[in-house]
């Protein structure tokens, strides 16, 4: 899938991979890579399948890569060097943060060479919200949209359909709705963002962990 290419090192540690050449990504298209510390799978299904259900995009105007955010190694690394910017799903709590973090500093590093930027966040799968909009406003993030974790996406889940399949009762419609905010945002409100990531001690002050 990767191999190795002479490039400027883009921070320390880094890993200079690209694409395989058999994977064709059409001139013009806009690339996204969602990089999943709070079950980033399922969000990303999600939205690209209600992206072709209401015709929104087509198979060849938008290439999303869907990545495991927290294991930073040459497969992480590749879509970096092809996405016009990145989102980064998370949980509203310190674990899954703390891995949002390096995902910041990777993408920061990579930037230096690259055209990709920072996108913004997803909170996924939480019901509130502020240890994520504490490292935002630290960092200069912002957050895309709020999945809950309510009872819908877990049936949804269990039935293997996407939440567009379900029977739409109150508290489906409600997450139904911003899945279609979410990806009205991905294609028409991206404004790419600078992102500091914090060094490991400042993550454990600011969130109150010792």
């Amino acid at each position: 899938m990767t191999s190795t290419i002479n490039r400027p090192l883009d921070g320390e540690g880094s890993v200079q991979v690209k694409q395989d050449p058999k994977i064709n990504i059409e001139e013009g298209a806009l690339v996204i890579a969602v990089y999943g510390t709070g079950c980033g799978g399922y969000v990303t299904g999600q939205t690209v399948k209600l992206l072709k259900e209401h015709h929104l995009l087509e198979d060849t105007d938008v290439v999303i890569f869907d990545v495991l955010g927290d294991v930073v190694c040459g497969g992480f690394a590749a879509p970096l060097q092809h996405a016009n910017y990145c989102l980064i799903v998370t949980a509203n709590d310190f674990d899954s943060i703390f891995a949002m973090n390096r995902i910041v500093s990777a993408i920061k590093a990579k930037a230096k060479n690259y055209k990709v930027r920072l996108g913004g966040v997803v909170a996924n799968r939480s019901k509130d919200t502020d240890q994520i909009d504490k490292f935002n406003e630290r960092t200069g993030l912002k957050t895309m949209a709020h999945f809950k974790d309510v009872d819908a996406i877990r049936r949804s889940r269990l039935k293997k359909c996407t939440i567009f399949e379900m029977e739409p009762t109150e508290d489906v419609i409600e997450v139904q709705n911003e899945y279609l905010s979410l990806a009205k945002n991905m294609l028409e409100n991206v404004e790419p963002l600078e992102g500091n990531p914090l060094k490991d001690r400042e993550i454990f002050d600011l969130l109150g962990f010792d």
